[in-house]
């Protein structure tokens, strides 16, 4: 009788552990936990993030952070954190929230264009993922790196392409740079390689040229001309006289800070720089600004024609006019020129 009592205690207090248990699996692996009403919430995880940090980006998310504790600790992921960005949906247990923010890392797409400096695309490109401004413009700008594959100041903008790209949200900063210059390089393929060499150009060469084009026009249907013009000009040994380079020469200078040129004049001729294309035959020693890929495939692929001399089309904005000679350029020139008058832009 004794024995059977014993027994019968024993197995109360089984079953009281086994509800104690089932209840625990229950609250903290099988019952959805999330408390918001969208269909996805995203935490962005940072590099050396512990668990505390975790734990207050998800308090707002989740019903019952305490069984959430519970699980974590018993699955070891309170010593485990991963970085990144990770989604949670509507619904999910602990478990599979443990789950997703374990090994869930989402990319991310990072997109730049028209960024005229490395600080501006470090600025850009530091809003979407999580190195600092400060630090990708450190890599960016890196006088090993740069040495080591063929680039320097002037050139190191060209290996940033303009183009989404799919990365993770806790890519560092000499990440970031070392995948764009692996874009750079299957960018420029055997095909690309091949054109350069036939038009007497090294890729850096071919971006500049390219920048300059693309502040030219951004009509890609006409950047094959205009790209034709200059080729034209550096075969016969002529200045490029280009405005843009004018432009950004000015911008150099303390004078013309926090300006906006709309008309080229001729002091803007007698500005002392590399960059005067006007003063100094060749190509400038880099690029003045970052040209989409649209403008570096007209330089590779420009059209041959016979003008050397191109002048914005009043009439048609946005767009050029194209003369082989100097008389025929003038009368263009001068029609452009009245046409700046008459809408009061004198500089």
């Amino acid at each position: 009788m004794y024995i059977k009592k014993i027994l019968i205690a024993i197995a109360v207090i089984g079953l009281l552990v086994a509800a104690f248990f089932a209840n625990f699996v229950y609250k903290a692996m099988l019952r959805p936990n999330t408390a918001f009403n969208n269909e996805t919430a995203y935490v962005y995880i940072s590099s050396n993030a512990t668990y505390s940090e975790v734990r207050s980006q998800l308090e707002p998310l989740l019903d019952d952070i305490e069984s959430f504790d519970d699980l974590a600790e018993q699955k070891k992921y309170t010593s485990n954190i991963r970085a990144g960005k990770f989604a949670i949906k509507k619904g999910m247990t602990n478990n599979d929230i443990i789950n997703s923010i374990r090994s869930g890392n989402i990319a991310i797409k990072v997109s730049f264009n028209n960024q005229s400096t490395l600080e501006k695309l470090a600025g850009r490109v530091s809003k979407e993922i999580e190195a600092d401004s400060l630090s990708l413009l450190k890599a960016m700008t890196d006088k090993t790196f740069l040495a080591e594959n063929k680039f320097n100041e002037a050139t190191a903008l060209g290996m940033y392409l303009p183009n989404s790209y799919e990365v993770f949200w806790n890519t560092d900063a000499e990440g970031f740079r070392n995948r764009m210059l692996k874009e750079y390089k299957r960018f420029w393929n055997a095909t690309r390689t091949k054109k350069a060499e036939a038009i007497g150009l090294e890729p850096n060469e071919v971006i500049a040229l390219a920048s300059i084009v693309y502040e030219e026009s951004k009509q890609a249907s006409e950047q094959p001309t205009i790209a034709g013009v200059y080729m034209n000009r550096l075969r016969i040994g002529m200045p490029l006289q280009a405005d843009p380079t004018l432009k950004f020469a000015a911008y150099q200078l303390p004078k013309y800070k926090n300006t906006v040129i709309k008309r080229v004049l001729n002091v803007h001729k007698d500005i002392d720089s590399p960059y005067n294309t006007y003063q100094n035959r060749g190509l400038p020693p880099g690029l003045i600004a970052m040209p989409d890929i649209s403008a570096i495939d007209a330089v590779l692929n420009y059209q041959k024609h016979q003008y050397l001399y191109f002048a914005a089309n009043a009439k048609k904005f946005g767009f050029h006019k194209f003369a082989k000679t100097l008389a025929q350029h003038n009368v263009n020139a001068r029609e452009y020129q009245r046409f700046l008058s008459a809408q009061g832009i004198n500089k």
